[in-house]
């Protein structure tokens, strides 16, 4: 009895002794080790874009009457993913196949009749935003879609190629095309130069379309509701203010770095100036900024960077069909006209030199630029040279200076442009410069009611001032000359005719092996310089700004689109 009265004396003590003892803290649940770590706050980004977007599908913003929202293909890559990617070296990248087709690897195959075939696998493991596979469905439903042309959607110029799509298994996607096709490696690939369209989701979007084709683009999934494949999910909208982004975790590329984005919607660019002043945000996403502002930002901005991505060339287009003056369709006289031109002076002081002179539709972004140098025919700034072509060409000078015509008139040229504060400034330094030489320049700014007038803007006399990219070398074929035969709807706006040219384009769009197309492609560039098919000025600034404390923003973009990395973005600490 005494012993057992002992043993419960001795337990009491004992619980007494620990409850008097200094007790461990306790670690929250879910932590590990002896204490949890401190939670690091979520990383985030402000960003900008100068519009009020209604969509998150480029491929309708563009097609939408009077919607001019910058940024959107931007957001849509920061949203949805394609197959491929292009990185700053031209590069296809995987994203949601595997691989791109080549002939290489079996997956492009070229048929005796001239037809071809492409196949793609698909990941396994690539999800929608709601956790959806991501099936070859998904490609062929969007298929349907952008071949659907009742659809206000501006379309890839692939889905005019494609014979017939099919999914053989939900991984496996078979593409059947008319005809060669080289960009057919690219479907489903964003490109700043060409609109790419992104895949839909099926399970989503399939039923909607059965429903009501006439209001399929209206509906919210392509905007509020949106979901995607992208590093990053719409998190929230407000219309006219801002949307908010959140990390997708289950991006196929791995989750993004960043965890949040907010995008602000700011109409006015002089207000997003004042914001990244301010500090109040990181970047600014897609176009927008005119080169004067962009001069201002970088001169005062010590916060961050100018990113003056090079993704058109601005040039003189001449009137090649009809000329006025017939001298313009002389190649000689379109030589002595550019070497007349002190296009470094033009962009120091109306760019802040933010670009440099053109020598060539292709731009020092392209990946093709440096292998066709070699083929480019440069005209360096050069008076007595210029004046020595046309004394040769046998033209004579009035008391005056100025050149004559053979009626005794003076040579004029007329310079138009659509109203832009910058292009109206560099076309009266034209006119100066071009009366040095003894020709004269008459700017034109095009009236906005005569926008529409298709003859009116087909047969314009002397020079169009325009800006476009290394695409449109495919676009001067003789069939699309712009003539009341075609009702003045082609393409090629030069409305140069000529038969070797056509078989060199002819010969570019049906050849895949890059070696064979670099070569004919060097030929066209060396044409194009040789004849100044284009008067090429300056390459087309495009600036983005970017905070220095964002890591992995911001590098050339010749074909890849601004946000085409989001998923390494980072910021500094």
């Amino acid at each position: 009895m005494r012993a057992r009265q002992l043993v419960v004396f001795l337990s009491a003590l004992i619980l007494a002794i620990s409850a008097c003892s200094p007790q461990p803290s306790r670690a929250p649940t879910g932590a590990t080790g002896d204490q949890a770590a401190p939670q690091a706050a979520p990383k985030r980004i402000v960003a900008a874009v100068r519009g009020d977007p209604r969509t998150l599908s480029d491929s309708i913003n563009n097609a939408a009457s009077g919607s001019t929202s910058a940024g959107v293909r931007e957001l849509e890559q920061l949203v949805n993913a394609g197959l491929l990617n292009i990185d700053l070296e031209g590069n296809l990248r995987p994203m949601l196949a595997e691989a791109a087709p080549t002939l290489e690897n079996g997956a492009w195959k070229l048929n005796p009749d001239g037809s071809m075939e492409t196949t793609w696998k698909i990941k396994p493991n690539a999800v929608w935003h709601d956790g959806a596979p991501v099936t070859a469905n998904d490609f062929v439903f969007t298929t349907m879609v952008a071949q659907d042309k009742s659809q206000p959607m501006q379309q890839d110029e692939s889905f005019k190629y494609i014979d017939a799509i099919q999914a053989p298994d939900p991984y496996t996607l078979v593409v059947a095309w008319k005809s060669t096709f080289v960009d057919a490696d690219k479907l489903f690939t964003l490109s700043v130069n060409k609109n790419r369209n992104t895949v839909m989701p099926a399970h989503l979007l399939e039923s909607v379309y059965a429903a009501d084709k006439a209001t399929f683009t209206e509906s919210p999934l392509f905007g509020t509701a949106y979901v995607g494949t992208g590093p990053f999910k719409l998190k929230d909208w407000n219309l006219g203010t801002n949307m908010n982004l959140e990390a997708n975790d289950k991006y196929i590329l791995g989750r993004p770095k960043i965890d949040q984005i907010e995008v602000k919607f700011i109409l006015d660019t002089n207000t997003m100036v004042a914001n990244l002043l301010s500090r109040a945000i990181d970047l600014t996403l897609g176009r927008g900024l005119t080169p004067e502002q962009t001069i201002e930002v970088r001169d005062k901005w010590t916060e961050g960077k100018v990113d003056a991505g090079l993704q058109n060339t601005t040039s003189l287009y001449p009137q090649l069909m009809d000329s006025d003056p017939p001298i313009l369709a002389d190649p000689r006289f379109r030589r002595a006209l550019l070497l007349g031109l002190d296009r470094q002076q033009l962009v120091d002081s109306l760019l802040g030199s933010l670009v440099p002179v053109a020598d060539t539709i292709f731009s020092p972004d392209d990946p093709e630029y440096k292998e066709l140098q070699p083929s480019m025919v440069k005209y360096p700034f050069d008076v007595r040279r210029s004046t020595a072509t046309l004394d040769e060409m046998g033209l004579t000078k009035g008391a005056d200076g100025f050149y004559l015509d053979a009626s005794g008139k003076k040579i004029n040229v007329e310079v138009r442009t659509r109203s832009h504060p910058t292009r109206e400034k560099v076309q009266q330094v034209i006119a100066d410069e071009w009366a040095h030489i003894g020709i004269v320049g008459t700017p034109l700014v095009v009236p906005e009611q005569r926008i529409s007038d298709r003859v009116y803007q087909a047969t314009f006399p002397g020079f169009y001032f325009r800006f476009g990219g290394p695409e449109q070398l495919t676009e001067w074929q003789s069939r699309e000359a712009p003539t009341a035969d075609n009702n003045y709807v082609g393409r090629n706006p030069i409305r140069y005719q000529n038969p070797e040219y056509d078989a060199l384009i002819a010969t570019l769009v049906t050849t895949i092996p890059r070696a064979d197309r670099m070569k004919t492609l060097a030929e066209m560039v060396h044409l194009e310089t040789d004849q100044l098919l284009l008067l090429s000025l300056y390459h087309e600034p495009e600036p983005v700004l970017i905070a220095n404390r964002m890591i992995n923003a911001g590098g050339r973009r010749g074909l890849n689109v601004q946000c085409w990395n989001a998923e390494q973005w980072d910021v500094r600490s």
